[in-house]
């Protein structure tokens, strides 16, 4: 099967034929249809973290199970099926609360390092990265997986697994925004147009939307934003005040850099909340915990894959945007061919389109 692969930090991805492994014990073999250019996996390929190499991500995958291991039994062959990054193993504290994006055993649904490779090239172990969505063809636990209506477009679909399930989930998950309140966003990606519609989703009176792209600016209107701010050309800070009187209820931020986290920071009103969604990069962010937090009341969360119970919120997701109360369809700036990767994430990590999607 074709598949892009990393060979080398920061060299970009190489299309090459893998061989994959039949599914095994509760795994799931899926013929992976779509598949989103996520900005975390551009960050696992050009930072190294001492990871092995070879290797295959891409976790925004829509696709069809076309085999089931001999313990599998919660999908069918031909079901349309989203892969997840959460990986939850169903029986401790945390998944047997609800809580399936903590869970505290998340190695029992991986190959160890001892198990046979899920990919291989030549019969040598090529890493697969999460879902390894990058791929023809993906091999992953059931509980990886979530069933999906077969009327969802396959583009469409592979956003919902991490795009939504991270935006939306973090605005009615994680920090459970009030109807009236109001809430920033910085950084207008895939997520962060998600989080502008789970505000909107949430009945957030005042949804302001903060980005440098204009394109972004406008695009963050038809998902919900009631105002918009480029940062290149006005100060945020002030901006905010001006249009709140106080600030914000909540601040999200979804880009990961330290001046980005500082702003919204300083959008937060006295007493309201600061949530750090994008994957920390560049210079670390400086916080006085006396002037941050301390004096102006502020709480500062952390939100890891918008705290998703996957079989719960995907569904769900899923039919809001059926029912036409969550849009997708913007998010999708273009599809493309798997040889023309390296190109899409070149031209989306300008900051000028939302999501690029790898038809199969």
């Amino acid at each position: 099967m074709r598949a892009a692969v990393i060979n080398a930090i920061g060299a970009g991805f190489e299309i090459e034929d893998l061989e994959i492994d039949e599914p095994r014990g509760a795994e799931v073999l899926v013929r992976v249809e779509a598949a989103g250019l996520c900005h975390s996996d551009m960050i696992v390929a050009t930072m190294d973290r001492g990871r092995p190499l070879p290797m295959v991500v891409g976790h925004e995958m829509a696709g069809v199970v076309v085999k089931l291991g001999p313990e599998a039994t919660d999908f069918e062959v031909g079901d349309h099926v989203i892969g997840s990054e959460i990986s939850f193993c169903g029986v401790c504290e945390e998944c047997v609360a609800g809580a399936t994006y903590r869970c505290l055993n998340p190695g029992a649904v991986m190959r160890s390092p001892q198990d046979p490779a899920r990919l291989s090239r030549d019969g040598q172990r090529v890493e697969a990265f999460g879902v390894a969505g990058f791929a023809q063809f993906t091999v992953l636990h059931q509980n990886k997986l979530v069933r999906i209506p077969a009327e969802i477009p396959f583009a469409q679909a592979a956003v919902l697994g991490c795009a939504t399930a991270t935006g939306v989930g973090a605005v009615l998950n994680s920090a459970k925004v009030a109807p009236g309140q109001s809430v920033a966003v910085v950084g207008l990606g895939g997520i962060g147009l998600n989080l502008v519609a789970g505000a909107r989703l949430a009945g957030a009176r005042t949804i302001i939307g903060i980005d440098l792209q204009p394109e972004k600016l406008e695009l963050a209107r038809k998902f919900g934003a009631t105002h918009v701010i480029n940062g290149a050309e006005e100060d945020v800070v002030a901006r905010v005040q001006e249009i709140t009187g106080r600030g914000v209820h909540h601040a999200f931020e979804a880009i990961g850099l330290g001046a980005t986290q500082r702003q919204a920071i300083e959008v937060t009103r006295t007493g309201g909340d600061v949530h750090f969604i994008g994957i920390p990069q560049g210079k670390p962010l400086e916080l006085s915990v006396m002037m941050d937090l301390l004096v102006k009341q502020r709480s500062l969360h952390g939100i890891y894959m918008g705290s998703s119970n996957i079989r719960r919120d995907i569904p769900y997701y899923a039919e809001l945007y059926l029912q036409g109360r969550l849009n997708l369809d913007d998010l999708i700036a273009q599809e493309i061919g798997l040889e023309q990767i390296n190109e899409a994430y070149e031209r989306q990590e300008t900051g000028a389109i939302a999501r690029s999607i790898i038809r199969f």
